[in-house]
């Protein structure tokens, strides 16, 4: 009976945190984290207004959906910088923005400054709208 009710609990939290994981997949949010550029260790070029600094992983299925998907932004728009990060090879990328989780996008201006993350495949149409007021 016991074990039964701890069978229970379990399947419980696990559906719990499965849910709210897949809620929070692919949705933007703010950061504070500075430094992004030195942290991809460059420079912006003259014309270069945003970097998407992708954290990833070699095994990652969703990484290179989202490489895809930042190489395409890139090539329609050369004020955004893209550049991937494998996080086995850089650890210390992923600890100094607190990335748990790959793939995870890192937006920085300019100045270095983030501007917003998201952890997962992000959502192309939601990801232009946010960084719109920098590239202009």
């Amino acid at each position: 009976m016991v074990g039964a009710g701890v069978l229970l609990a379990t399947l419980l939290v696990a559906t719990a945190v499965g849910l709210v994981l897949r809620a929070r997949n692919g949705r933007l949010r703010h950061g504070r984290a500075e430094g992004g550029w030195a942290l991809a260790g460059r420079r912006p070029a003259d014309d270069e207004r945003v970097l998407l600094l992708q954290l990833s992983s070699p095994v990652c299925a969703p990484c290179r959906r989202t490489a895809a998907l930042l190489t395409d932004l890139r090539t329609r728009d050369p004020r955004i910088a893209h550049l991937e990060v494998d996080v086995a090879e850089r650890p210390d990328v992923a600890r100094a923005l607190d990335v748990l989780r790959t793939p995870t996008v890192v937006a920085f201006d300019r100045s270095g400054a983030e501007l917003l993350r998201v952890s997962g495949v992000p959502r192309t149409a939601d990801l232009e709208a946010a960084l719109a007021p920098q590239l202009t």
